[in-house]
């Protein structure tokens, strides 16, 4: 089976780039010493290590022309893996762009207080993500479906992100919302107005509470993990305990907040595949790594600077657990309503020009079928980019692959 590639980094551009492979290979191996893993932060810690490297095979491009030969390994595809989201990302907004409606959208944001729930997040993290999940969509969606306020479905996409700009365990759900839906009996699309959703106070209240409901039935349930959660260790007060943060939690103000929309449909999966396919941070942030020290950029000109074994804790910490979507669509971009509903509301909308936009304004790409889309990622980052990797950089002949040697495997306890 050929393995999974993704371009290198152009020869002749300067030294290469600090990437988070370097940092994990040069100190992984003391951090798994010291820490006890999960399989799924085992399996990152290894697999980003090797990203790209002779460890997973790959060949040598080589011209014929010129004898320029250029190494190329493969990637390890772990979605967790800085190096391996770009073409993923592509492709992803490639296949969402059939999806847009001509119509605003808007971006809206939830987040939690973490310095009351953030180790019951983390000692229940699918529990808790799915609730968060469950919490934001079903608050847009009853909002929407509210008479007085809209009276129509809504179509959005929520996207799972768990960290700060440093780091930090900060979870918080990025939502890309329709401005409008179709109405109830499927007969109209009803717009909202251009430049206002919700109130920000009712989205944040309803979300809490939703959020809270969900929590409250897992703790009666049984299936709250409290162990190691600071203020649980006593089992005979853990009642009491759990009252008292849910009376906190509810008196807490929580941030909730609704960007501006955006500048036309053709922005919004460009702007949201950023979101999508993101990890904790990215390797054009690193600036530099010692024995004692990774430096990396954090917003603007600020930095931060970390102890490698601290970097590598607080990079795990936004492992998600094996299998879990990050990636959801509610509403009229649900799975099951993208071939009824969602084809409705594109016929009403293109039948009925909307103020906002117009179906002329929907991009070109969104019409495209499944043969148009570049299925080699060599003519999607061609497509992209206007980089050609079959050519050789030197004198511009085309480049043979050549098999290289693999090599030899690690250890069975590394690799796990």
């Amino acid at each position: 089976m050929a393995c999974h590639e993704e371009p290198l980094p152009v020869v002749g551009q300067g030294p290469p780039r600090l990437t988070v492979g370097d940092i994990f290979r040069a100190h992984g191996e003391a951090y798994r010493q010291q820490h006890t893993l999960s399989l799924e932060q085992s399996k990152v810690l290894h697999d980003i290590a090797v990203c790209r490297t002779a460890v997973l095979g790959g060949h040598v491009d080589v011209c014929l022309k010129c004898g320029y030969e250029h190494p190329v390994f493969c990637s390890c595809r772990n979605r967790h893996c800085p190096n391996c989201q770009s073409l993923t990302q592509a492709r992803w907004i490639i296949g969402r762009m059939a999806r847009l409606l001509p119509v605003g959208y808007f971006h809206v944001v939830f987040t939690v207080p973490d310095d009351h729930i953030a180790g019951l997040a983390l000692r229940n993290r699918e529990l808790f993500f799915n609730a968060m999940f469950a919490a934001g969509s079903q608050t847009l969606l009853t909002l929407g479906d509210d008479k007085e306020r809209l009276g129509a479905q809504l179509g959005l996409t929520a996207a799972l992100h768990t960290w700060t700009r440093d780091l930090r365990f900060h979870p918080h759900l990025h939502c890309i919302v329709t401005g409008g839906g179709l109405t109830r009996d499927g007969l109209s699309w009803k717009a909202t107005r251009q430049n206002f959703l919700f109130p920000v106070r009712v989205l944040s209240a309803l979300f809490r509470g939703k959020l809270m409901a969900a929590l409250d039935k897992a703790y009666r349930d049984g299936r709250l993990k409290l162990d190691g959660v600071p203020g649980f260790d006593d089992d005979t007060q853990r009642d009491v305990v759990w009252k008292r943060l849910k009376r906190k939690l509810y008196r807490t103000k929580w941030v909730s907040y609704a960007k501006p929309p955006f500048a036309g449909p053709a922005a919004v999966y460009k702007y949201l595949g950023r979101y999508t396919h993101r990890v904790g941070i990215s390797n054009h942030r690193l600036i530099s790594l010692t024995d004692d020290a990774v430096t990396f950029r954090t917003r603007g000109d600020d930095t931060a600077k970390l102890r490698p074994t601290e970097f590598i804790r607080r990079f795990l910490l936004h492992v998600l657990p094996r299998g879990f979507v990050k990636l959801r669509h509610y509403g009229l971009l649900a799975p099951g309503n993208v071939n009824t509903k969602l084809v409705t509301a594109r016929y009403l909308l293109e039948t009925t020009p909307a103020k906002e936009s117009s179906p002329a304004e929907v991009p070109a790409s969104t019409k495209d079928t499944e043969a148009d889309k570049p299925a080699d990622w060599r003519d999607l980052l061609l497509q992209l980019t206007g980089i050609d990797v079959t050519r050789c950089p030197t004198c511009g002949g085309v480049l043979h692959a050549r098999p290289l040697d693999r090599a030899p495997p690690r250890a069975k306890d590394d690799t796990s």
